[in-house]
């Protein structure tokens, strides 16, 4: 088997698949590239058994047609000092043997591994349901509620982010308990109400993936299986089994104090009020009254405190509420939005932030749990 191929062109599309590789593969063969060749086409997969990301790239003077395992580690280190030219991949299919040429006369000789041993890709899956979506709604979907997914092994429905798909629309939602990010994008339809579960990992591969796709997604999934097919990448991964919270029962309704305030302006008075804010419980106070916000941190042991009062529009009742600092600013930080509402009802129930206007057929609505204040 042989072909030659742009340096550059194959060293972007490793980068982007080398993500799936495990640092702990239990199978020595996924430490490997599976290099597949049919035609002019070159098709590489990368996996860790839970996660498969396969991609192609056209290659030239291509002999023979079949498949080998190649190491990822070396392969990709010597590329990335490589300059841009053609190289040329010529493989012993007898004993696996590979030298990589350079149009400047140089070469790597790594050991291959039989193609044959990779895992098999599942290709085909008996669908509970398909989605077919534009790829910036995802990206958008994905990157909104990642940063609310959680960490706790004990709760791993609440580590992935959950897909609900009805005639109405498409909701994106994550929570770790403590936050709780929804998006809807209300021009993305399906037949029949489904519903999954995406793990983190495979989210965080989309997050790369997507910015660099055009023109729609599609999305297969059965009770066990999702296959994600875009425009240059195919990703197969295993959905978290379980059934996720009931996120709606938790989302406070008719909220009779609203504050409108400029995002930005919120953000820095936070970043700066929480220098001063106790270590371990990293409480900052939020007191919303005679429309301004006043934000205070304090901490005792150390003597120090800090105050900042930000204008907002805000004509109820005074109000008083705690945050961890960082969930607080974590959440605006991830709002592109210029302008937001704050939707209190009191110190002991959940903050409701969203966009003062969204973006046609887009819903954006962020939740964060309060701390309790001892006063």
């Amino acid at each position: 088997m042989k072909f030659t191929v742009s340096s550059t062109g194959l060293l972007s599309h490793l980068q982007i698949l080398n993500r799936v590789i495990s640092s702990k593969n239990t199978l020595p063969i996924l430490d490997n590239f599976l290099f597949k060749t049919e035609g002019n086409i070159l098709t590489i997969t990368a996996s860790d058994i839970e996660t498969t990301l396969i991609s192609s790239i056209e290659i030239d003077n291509q002999e023979g047609n079949g498949q080998i395992a190649v190491p990822a580690k070396e392969l990709l280190s010597w590329l990335s000092v490589c300059p841009e030219q053609p190289i040329t991949f010529d493989i012993n299919d007898e004993n696996l043997s590979i030298k990589i040429f350079t149009a400047e006369n140089g070469n790597i000789t790594p050991m291959g591994k039989n193609g044959d041993e990779y895992p098999e890709t599942l290709s085909n899956i008996e669908s509970k349901g398909n989605l077919v979506l534009p790829a910036e709604t995802l990206l958008r979907g994905i990157s909104y509620t990642i940063y609310a997914t959680g960490d706790d092994e004990l709760r791993p429905v609440m580590g992935g982010i959950n897909f609900d798909m009805t005639p109405e629309g498409l909701t994106i939602v994550a929570t770790d308990g403590h936050k709780l990010i929804r998006f809807k994008a209300n021009n993305v339809k399906s037949e029949t109400a489904t519903s999954f579960i995406l793990p983190k990992k495979p989210a965080n591969l989309l997050k790369s993936i997507l910015p660099k796709e055009s023109g729609d997604a599609k999305i297969d999934f059965d009770g066990k299986n999702a296959i994600f097919t875009l425009a240059d990448f195919t990703m197969v991964c295993r959905l978290v089994d379980g059934r996720y919270p009931r996120y709606n029962d938790v989302i406070p309704q008719n909220n009779p104090n609203k504050a409108i305030v400029d995002r930005l302006t919120l953000i820095n008075a936070l970043k700066r009020a929480s220098v001063a804010a106790n270590q371990a419980s990293n409480l900052i106070k939020l007191q919303v009254k005679d429309n301004k916000i006043v934000v205070t941190a304090q901490d005792l042991d150390y003597s120090i405190s800090a105050q900042e009062n930000v204008n907002c529009q805000y004509q109820n009742d005074e109000i008083s509420i705690g945050f961890k600092a960082t969930y607080l600013i974590e959440l605006l930080s991830n709002m592109e939005y210029q302008e937001i509402v704050l939707e209190l009802t009191d110190a002991r129930r959940a903050c409701i932030m969203v966009p003062l206007e969204n973006v046609e057929n887009e819903e954006i609505l962020m939740l964060l749990m309060p701390i309790m204040l001892n006063d």
